[in-house]
C-alpha cells in the first residue's frame, strides 16, 4: 500500500468521494430505520384489529383506536372512517380522504430514497473512475522507466486501480440491498393501505365469494 500523501489529488478526490458517499448513505439508512418506527411502519397487526372492531359492529372503538394516529395503517383508517361517518352514503368521499391520507404517508415514506439511489449508481463510476486514474499512473510510471521495469514504480497505479473499484463496489452493493429492504417495507405498507382501505370502505371478501 503506497503512502496517502504520494498519491495525486486526483486519485485523493476519488477516495474523499467514496468516502462521503458512503457516510451520506449510511446516514440516510439510519434516518430511515428512526423514521419508519416514528411513523409506524409495520404495525399491521393493530390495524387489522381496528379494522374488525369497525366491521364488527364496534365503530366507536375503531374510531378511537384509529384517532391515537399510531401508524400509517391507522392513520389512514382515521381518514377513510371520518369519510364515511361523514358521508355515509357516499363512500367515494370516504376513499378520497384516505386516499390523499395516503399519498402524504407514502410521500413521507419515499423522502430521502433517491439518494440511496444515486449512491448505488454513483459508486460503481466513481470506482471505475480510480481505475482509470491507476491504470494511467501505472503506464506512466512505465513509459518513464529505462531499461528493466521496477514492479514498485507499478504498484501506486495497480493499487489505486484495484482499491477503487472494490471501494465503489462495496459500497454499490451494500446500500443496494439496504435500499431494497427499505422499498420492500414500502410497498408492503402501500399493498395493506389499499386492502384495509378498500376493507373498510366495501367490507371484507369471503373466501366462498371469491372462489
Amino acid at each position: 500500500m503506497p503512502d496517502i500523501a504520494s498519491l495525486n489529488p486526483v486519485t485523493l478526490a476519488v477516495f474523499l468521494a467514496l468516502g462521503t458517499l458512503s457516510a451520506l448513505a449510511l446516514t440516510v439508512t439510519l434516518y430511515k430505520v428512526v423514521q419508519f418506527m416514528m411513523l409506524g411502519v409495520g404495525r399491521r397487526r393493530a390495524a387489522e384489529n381496528i379494522l374488525g372492531d369497525w366491521l364488527g359492529g364496534k365503530p366507536d372503538a375503531a374510531v378511537r383506536e384509529a384517532g391515537k394516529r399510531k401508524s400509517v395503517l391507522s392513520r389512514v383508517l382515521q381518514a377513510t372512517f371520518s369519510g364515511l361517518r361523514a358521508r355515509p352514503g357516499d363512500q367515494a368521499y370516504a376513499e378520497e380522504l384516505g386516499r390523499q391520507t395516503a399519498i402524504e404517508e407514502l410521500a413521507r415514506l419515499n423522502s430521502r430514497m433517491r439518494v440511496l439511489e444515486s449512491v448505488v449508481q454513483a459508486a460503481p463510476m466513481l470506482g471505475l473512475l480510480g481505475t482509470v486514474i491507476g491504470m494511467i499512473d501505472a503506464f506512466a510510471a512505465l513509459s518513464q522507466a529505462e531499461g528493466a521495469v521496477d514492479p514498485a514504480l507499478l504498484a501506486e497505479g495497480i493499487w489505486t486501480a484495484l482499491t477503487t473499484t472494490a471501494v465503489g463496489l462495496i459500497i454499490a452493493i451494500t446500500f443496494y440491498f439496504v435500499a431494497t429492504w427499505l422499498e420492500a417495507r414500502i410497498d408492503r405498507e402501500r399493498q395493506m393501505i389499499e386492502t384495509l382501505m378498500s376493507a373498510a370502505i366495501y367490507g371484507r371478501v369471503s373466501a366462498s365469494a371469491s372462489g
